[in-house]
């Protein structure tokens, strides 16, 4: 039996992309699962799809952002299964835009949902997760989280923000002796449709954004993805590197340190001529 066989599991963002993937394996592995999303319908079909792989599973219509409304995710799962070995903080949003044009609502919806939501689903399943004989803490931040880009900065500075958030918390479980495992995922570009319904800044051509994310971006097939996070989650990993983009994102990084922020406003002058 693997490590997820009979685990109990929640995951946020399950409706779509990458979470709905993290769900169906997670169910083929023989886990029970807490399933939530702000989306409830698809997140209903997602449910559904994993009950037929035989796997227990409740559905939470759930905003990440609304702290009451996590606690009670967290409580609601504990008092349905008995128990909670992991959490995959997935729920994420995206937003386009330079800071000039930005309005304050929307920098704040993206750290609110990426951030926020990951510290929320962090808290509130922690104490019960401690519990547990094998626990995982799974945060996804982005390969937006180790190298910025002109015109993402709201979404930059959340997924930096889990970044050192989640790092911060796994040396916390080590120095306490806690047998919780917590994982940081750095997606690169994978086909989901965050893209589609980014918010944009006025005078951002929303479907070349969409254009530019779906054709030259997004190479990777969520269930590849998944089952990266999860062979990574299972291992105890402190982070997982999701596609080649996101590869060759930490090697840049480190090899140019902050010179690598030369590179993209070049590339961006370059195509405009």
């Amino acid at each position: 039996m693997g490590y997820f066989d009979s685990r109990v599991f929640a995951v946020t963002g399950a409706a779509s992309g990458i979470g709905r993937e993290l769900a169906i394996q997670l169910a083929q592995s023989g886990a029970a699962l807490a399933l939530a999303d702000i989306s409830s319908d698809p997140l209903e079909v997602t449910a559904a799809e994993c009950r037929g792989f035989g796997a227990d599973v409740t559905a939470t219509a759930l905003d990440v952002t609304d702290r009451a409304a996590v606690a009670a995710f967290a409580a609601d799962t504990v008092a349905r299964f008995g128990r909670v070995d992991g959490v995959v903080n997935n729920a994420g949003v995206l937003f386009s835009g330079d800071v000039v044009a930005s309005d304050y609502a929307d920098l704040e919806h993206v750290v609110n949902v990426d951030f926020w939501g990951v510290v929320n689903g962090t808290k509130e399943f922690l104490p019960h997760i401690m519990k547990s004989d094998r626990g995982r803490i799974v945060n996804l931040s982005s390969a937006f989280g180790l190298m910025a880009a002109p015109g993402y900065s709201a979404y930059n500075a959340a997924k930096f923000a889990v970044r050192g958030f989640t790092e911060s918390l796994r040396q916390e479980m080590e120095s306490a002796g806690n047998r919780v495992k917590v994982t940081c995922v750095y997606p690169g570009g994978v086909r989901t449709s965050i893209a589609r319904t980014a918010r944009t800044a006025v005078g951002v051509d929303r479907a070349d954004v969409v254009e530019s994310f779906e054709q030259r971006i997004a190479r990777t097939d969520p269930a590849d993805a998944a089952r990266t996070i999860l062979r990574g989650v299972e291992r105890g990993r402190p982070r997982v590197l999701v596609g080649p983009d996101a590869r060759v994102v930490d090697v840049a990084t480190r090899v140019l340190g902050p010179a690598y922020q030369w590179l993209l406003p070049a590339a961006k002058r370059l195509a405009s001529r």
